[in-house]
């Protein structure tokens, strides 16, 4: 058994039948290492803004990985991960106008009020009542049910008969991986581009990158499987970083590096990679969440008008992208890799946790 085995405890599966309206199944952060599947209180509308939402669909982000591991002190224990997922509305507040019960909605990673100064920017990340607090400050969607505060401009209407698989993909990777990838990176028709990184995320630059029409898209990571997948959703070019040097590999194949690089895990070594590949005028888009600080080379970047760019994503392209999959111009679909049912959650985070030996991209939990 895996260490993250070891740190899962399961409880009874088995409701409250003595309370079953006021309690439902969620999973449940208890420190690091420590995740729990249980009975939690059902939330309810604290705000006339708010809506209550019945998850249908919910998945896993690295970044619920990384509270986990305790990379994110912010997340107090007792707190209900997720902060991704397809719903039907259940209940809405009184000052809700755009949705009524029985709604089918994606759930934005981003919680909006949609009136502070950052929302008027388009900044929904820093949203001065929002932002990322499902799983993070609030109990999020790794349950039956979850409260969407200012449900006006943190939901997503679904239209009938769109693939829901495809819809979990754009509460958070796929709006992340073009807004703070792609489009930070400023990717332009002609440019080679690099992801460091084939995970969720890197693959979801993958994809909308394409949008842009790049010349060469290089992928690098030290999983062949993932790279095999790369290879099939668009990558020109592919890079084991395990089994040789990509530095070396790009600076041989192109005239002085790349346009864009795009950095997708989160990690020194792979921060590292990103800034010595970019050419001069190029852009270097850091998408991975660090835990760690990384050493930044100035000394040699500073003289190479070279642009540095980071950030949370703000969502403001979901409703573009949510007519991308509509048309069939994007699958996202094609990163899913498991299915699990929402009790189930326990054995998805083993599976999500141990991606390269269980060769998993991207876990969805259905509620039935």
């Amino acid at each position: 058994m895996s260490n993250t085995a070891q740190t899962l405890k399961k409880t009874s599966s088995k409701s409250d039948s003595s309370n079953t309206t006021k309690t439902m199944k969620g999973l449940v952060y208890n420190g690091p290492g420590k995740i729990e599947w249980k009975n939690v209180p059902k939330p309810t509308i604290d705000q006339p803004t708010d809506a209550l939402v019945k998850i249908v669909k919910t998945t896993i982000c690295g970044t619920d990985l990384g509270i986990l591991h305790g990379k994110t002190p912010s997340v107090k224990p007792g707190t209900t991960l997720g902060h991704e997922g397809v719903g039907i509305i259940e209940e809405v507040g009184e000052s809700v106008r755009n949705f009524k019960k029985g709604d089918q909605v994606i759930i934005s990673c981003i919680t909006a009020d949609g009136s502070c100064e950052y929302c008027k920017k388009q900044m929904y990340s820093h949203c001065e009542d929002g932002g990322w607090i499902l799983g993070h400050l609030i109990n999020g969607t790794q349950a039956e049910f979850v409260r969407i505060p200012h449900a006006d401009n943190s939901l997503y209407a679904v239209p009938e008969g769109t693939n829901e698989d495809a819809l979990v993909m754009l509460s958070d990777i796929l709006p992340t991986g073009l807004e703070i990838g792609v489009i930070n990176g400023c990717v332009k028709p002609g440019d080679t581009i690099a992801i460091v990184g084939a995970g969720p995320i890197g693959m979801s630059a993958l994809l909308t990158a394409q949008f842009y029409s790049p010349a060469k898209i290089y992928m690098i990571d030290v999983d062949q499987n993932r790279l095999k997948l790369a290879k099939e959703l668009g990558a020109t070019h592919t890079i084991n970083s395990g089994s040789e040097d990509a530095v070396k590999k790009i600076m041989s194949e192109t005239k002085d590096g790349v346009d864009v690089a795009i950095e997708a895990v989160g990690i020194p070594t792979t921060f590292d990679i990103c800034q010595h590949i970019v050419r001069p005028g190029g852009h270097l888009a850091n998408v991975g969440v660090h835990g760690k600080s990384v050493d930044l080379q100035l000394q040699d970047l500073w003289i190479q008008n070279m642009t540095i760019t980071m950030g949370l994503v703000n969502t403001n392209t979901t409703p573009m992208l949510l007519k991308t999959v509509i048309s069939g111009k994007i699958k996202p679909e094609t990163l899913i890799t498991h299915h699990f049912k929402l009790d189930e959650m326990l054995k998805a985070y083993e599976v999500f946790g141990n991606a390269a030996e269980e060769k998993a991209m991207k876990v969805v939990l259905t509620s039935s």
